[in-house]
């Protein structure tokens, strides 16, 4: 959708360029060549409009009705939707910078003027659905870093509570070995001191 908006925002400038120079012309001839130039450029925004979907989901045409629910939790409590935003039909910018389109070839300035005020409401109706949507993606970004923390926050604490130090464990038994080895020794001297004082009677 982002991608389909600075497409467009290009292209409505694009257009406007047009519709400026067919103003400042007198030719005839001249200023239809460019009104087709014209016409062939809102319908490329129109295209671009239909193609900034991803997998059935356009958010730059709410007709559908078309949403992304994004779920920051398992249970899906705490979630954020993403709904379409209409560059076409809330604010018929396109459609009225296409029927201005007509007037171009009446002998006047009117018609010009018409479609450059309509494609600046376009260019002004973009930008407003490129803030929304980068309000949406930035606060989505953002729970997405605090979970990705918070999973190896959690697999740390998991790691230092079923994890063993090698090394510790090591010198543990090491110690144990060590012990037992000494207690043996012990019974084993004491069993043969037993034995001496014996051995006098």
């Amino acid at each position: 959708a982002n991608n389909g908006l600075e497409a467009m925002t290009d292209m409505i400038a694009s257009a406007k360029s047009l519709a400026q120079s067919a103003m400042a012309t007198n030719d005839t001839s001249e200023r239809n060549t460019l009104q087709g130039q014209y016409e062939e450029m809102l319908n490329q925004i129109s295209d671009v409009i239909d193609d900034s979907g991803y997998k059935g989901t356009n958010l730059l045409d709410s007709v559908n009705n078309q949403e992304i629910v994004v779920s920051f939790d398992e249970s899906g409590q705490s979630s954020l939707t993403v709904s379409a935003e209409d560059v076409i039909n809330d604010f018929e910018v396109i459609n009225e910078a296409a029927t201005a389109v007509t007037a171009w070839d009446d002998g006047t300035i009117t018609g010009i003027e018409t479609s450059i005020t309509s494609l600046d409401n376009a260019r002004d109706t973009v930008r407003t659905a490129a803030k929304t949507l980068s309000n949406q993606l930035s606060t989505i970004t953002t729970r997405q870093e605090f979970t990705t923390k918070m999973i190896n926050t959690l697999e740390d604490g998991a790691a230092n509570l079923v994890n063993a130090d090698l090394n510790e464990e090591g010198a543990n038994m090491l110690m144990l070995q060590t012990r037992q080895s000494l207690g043996t020794t012990s019974l084993s001297l004491a069993s043969q001191a037993a034995q001496s004082v014996m051995r006098l009677f």
